[in-house]
């Protein structure tokens, strides 16, 4: 007797309603899982040291120590750079206000001599303040300090990871090659993951100097600021770019005049066209295997689900739960393949050619 199957609907309908279950329910304790997530990204860009290290021959103790110093080391380094550029960028606001004032009147009459109502310019200055532009870097760097706040809880944690990380390789590896989906799913999103924040690092590099350069040639002011608010935001899809133009290029206008806020736009414009439309995508290849779609969707439930910090980890965290969620399971290749935009693999039934050429 044959059971009758739930309807697709009512399955499409309680996924979706245990999808809002969880992130919901990741919302509420995202203080942990931001930094639990972190923790396992650093982990993760850091493993080749460790694979190098034991192929070496060297201890265990070793292969922790090392891996566990350098992500203390860059985790500090961000917590004291970015600590510096949130002070810096608080102090910065209230002394342009009066420039800011200035621009305003000067904008308005000339509105007002060219036919525009009086009325509808006063409502949209009203609702314009320079101290909002500015606050979009302040409240991306003040979020991610909020992260860094818990430091202790990440540096036990990358601790922990990092005692575990010899173990739960040689399981991996032991998993691997016996068609266990989910290890090689976690095998391979742990590649992605690493190669997609090495490429991102570079090139965030490359385009912070090329920013702070121009910046300083410009004349606009705290150029090094900007160049981590530029490195930060390089790992943010999408509007990553918008987020490190709109501040410095605002603090031009207030500073110097639209000229000036003219040349910074047209820095940054260059720059991001010839590293992220250009070089990036050569290099970075099918490491994210995400549409366009779902990774600005990814940008915004993961913004919404951890703050700023889901932003700049919504690749890894996206990657994470299509390995989790699509990649384990065989029998969803085509969401795999809806997801990534590209086709699917046809795999043709064994002895198919040789049953076509004996007809």
């Amino acid at each position: 007797m044959n059971q009758q199957s739930a309807p697709r609907a009512l399955i499409i309908l309680v996924g979706i309603a245990g999808a809002l279950i969880v992130l919901f329910g990741l919302r509420e304790v995202s203080s942990v899982v931001g930094p639990l997530v972190l923790a396992l990204v650093l982990v993760i860009a850091v493993a080749p040291v460790r694979s190098w290290l034991a192929r070496r021959g060297a201890s265990v103790w070793l292969q922790v120590a090392v891996p566990f110093l350098i992500m203390l080391l860059v985790l500090l380094g961000m917590a004291g750079v970015l600590t510096m550029a949130a002070v810096q960028l608080g102090e910065l606001a209230p002394a342009y206000t009066r420039r800011f004032e200035e621009l305003l009147t000067d904008a308005r009459a000339f509105a007002i001599a060219r036919g525009i109502s009086g009325e509808q310019l006063d409502r949209a200055i009203d609702s314009f303040d320079p101290a909002r532009v500015i606050g979009i870097a302040q409240s991306l760097l003040g979020g991610v300090i909020g992260v860094f706040s818990a430091l202790f809880l990440i540096v036990v944690l990358m601790l922990a990871m990092c005692l575990d990380a010899p173990i739960t390789a040689r399981v991996l590896d032991s998993g691997e090659g016996r068609k266990v989906a989910l290890v090689e799913a976690l095998g391979r999103f742990a590649r992605k993951t690493r190669r997609y924040l090495i490429v991102s690092t570079v090139f965030g590099l490359i385009n912070a100097i090329l920013d702070v350069i121009a910046l300083y040639l410009i004349g606009v002011p705290l150029p090094l600021l900007w160049g981590v608010l530029a490195l930060i935001a390089n790992y943010i899809p999408n509007i990553g770019f918008v987020i490190a133009l709109v501040p410095p290029a605002t603090l031009a206008l207030l500073d110097a005049g639209v000229r000036e806020m003219l040349l910074v736009v047209a820095a940054y414009v260059v720059f991001n066209v010839v590293t992220q439309s250009l070089l990036l995508p050569k290099f970075l290849g099918d490491a994210v295997g995400l549409s366009t779609t779902m990774t600005f969707l990814s940008l915004i439930i993961w913004a919404f689900v951890l703050g700023p910090l889901g932003a700049i980890l919504a690749i890894p965290l996206s990657l994470l739960a299509k390995a989790l969620l699509i990649d384990s399971d065989p029998a969803a290749a085509w969401a795999g393949a809806l997801i990534s935009n590209r086709p699917p693999t046809v795999t043709r039934p064994t002895g198919s050619k040789s049953r076509r050429s004996g007809a």
